[in-house]
């Protein structure tokens, strides 16, 4: 590339947008382009090279500071490698530790949609789940409401959503406990007509 690129076709030749590249010159990540006497903005081959380079960097996750030092370390011909591997082991490790976050929250969330057959019923092993790991102290004060009426929450079938026998067992379930109070004006309408 021998001649100077204007801001869109330096952003499409390194793989971004023209938004992106004028924030990256807004935070100082990369150097200002020069401009012409018209104020357009002109970019070289170099300008292109460290574009990349931040695009690239990006891909792999690098945080901004990151990515500063990283091209910091690319331009300084002094620079050990031993620097540049530290930052990106470092790196590496975040990413495993939240890998391993995903991973514990993908098994989670596949246990209690397996528990949930998703049914007619509004009884749901998945809304109970939450419930009883809120921080909401239900009142054990007040009583259950049990309501004769047909049109009250339906009992649980063998193919409704079941609550975990361990905790759930143990603690009163606030969401059906809400759900038959906000079912008891209804019921009552309905025996009066």
């Amino acid at each position: 590339m021998s001649r100077l690129l204007n801001i869109s076709e330096a952003a499409a030749a390194a793989g971004m947008s023209a938004k992106m590249l004028r924030h990256y010159e807004q935070i100082g990540l990369i150097t200002p382009a020069a401009r012409t006497d018209a104020g357009y903005r002109q970019y070289a081959e170099r300008d292109i090279s460290i574009l990349r380079f931040v695009r690239q960097s990006r891909l792999l996750g690098f945080s901004m500071e990151q990515i500063a030092e990283l091209l910091s370390l690319w331009t300084n011909r002094e620079r050990s490698s031993r620097e540049v591997k530290a930052l990106a082991q470092g790196h590496l490790q975040t990413v495993e530790e939240k890998l391993r976050e995903m991973q514990q929250m993908q098994a989670q969330l596949q246990r209690l949609v397996a528990a949930c057959h998703g049914d007619e019923h509004p009884d749901c092993a998945i809304l109970d789940e939450l419930s009883v790991r809120s921080n909401v102290v239900p009142d054990h004060t007040q009583p259950h409401v049990k309501s004769k009426s047909k049109s009250a929450a339906p009992k649980q079938s063998e193919s409704s959503c079941h609550s975990h026998q361990a905790e759930g067992k143990a603690h009163v379930d606030l969401m059906a406990w809400t759900r038959k109070v906000a079912q008891l004006p209804a019921d009552v309408d309905k025996k009066q007509h």
